[in-house]
C-alpha cells in the first residue's frame, strides 16, 4: 500500500532540513527551493524561479509560447 506524504516531508527526507542553510531564502511556486543570490519573479504573491517562469505562465496563466 503506497503512502501519502507531505511535500515538506518528502523535500526534508530527499535533501535535508534546508531552513538552516544561511544560503536557503524559500521555496517557489512549484516546491523548488530558492537560494539568496537567484533571480526570482513575483506575480500575484507568487514567487517563481526566474527558471521556471515560462512554466509558470503556461500553466497558470494560460500563456501560450511558440515562434513567429
Amino acid at each position: 500500500m503506497n503512502t501519502i506524504e507531505h511535500p515538506d516531508i518528502t523535500r526534508m527526507r530527499r535533501y535535508g532540513d534546508l531552513r538552516n542553510d544561511p544560503e536557503f531564502f524559500g521555496f517557489d511556486y512549484f516546491g523548488d527551493e530558492i537560494f539568496f543570490g537567484e533571480e526570482v519573479v513575483e506575480i500575484d504573491g507568487d514567487l517563481v524561479l526566474q527558471d521556471n517562469l515560462q512554466l509558470y505562465l503556461e500553466e497558470v496563466c494560460g500563456a501560450k509560447f511558440y515562434t513567429a
